[in-house]
């Protein structure tokens, strides 16, 4: 079940969108405006959900997928891209970072909501 979700993305109206589509939704949110801060938030408290932007100062976001994979705690979480990119040469290297998906801006928020909800319902074991 997903209850706690880092958003991490370099515009201040996207962090502000993505905290209260979120909030409502009863999600606990934590902003983060660049990879590098998202990074040390990752470290330092345990989340359920990771929405990363991929165009950001100081670290990217697949920069920061690999990061995060290679960290035990990570390795499983489901990490979701948000990205203007919508090409096959992107998708694929969001796939080898190890993203969960991606989603594509302009934020549909009720896309996003939609979303959220899926990864956190039990997967069925085969």
């Amino acid at each position: 079940m997903i209850k706690n979700i880092l958003a991490i993305d370099d515009s201040a109206a996207m962090r502000q969108i993505l905290s209260a589509t979120l909030t409502t939704t009863g999600y606990e949110v934590t902003v983060a405006s660049d990879g590098h801060e998202g990074l040390e938030w990752a470290l330092a408290e345990r989340f359920d959900l990771v929405l990363t932007d991929q165009h950001m100062p100081k670290k990217s976001g697949l920069d920061l997928i690999v990061e995060l994979r290679a960290n035990h705690a990570y390795k499983a979480m489901p990490i979701l891209v948000l990205t203007t990119e919508s090409g096959e040469p992107f998708k694929d290297a969001t796939r080898a970072a190890g993203a969960t998906g991606w989603i594509e801006k302009p934020l549909d928020p009720d896309l996003l909501t939609e979303l959220v909800a899926a990864l956190g319902e039990p997967q069925e074991q085969h």
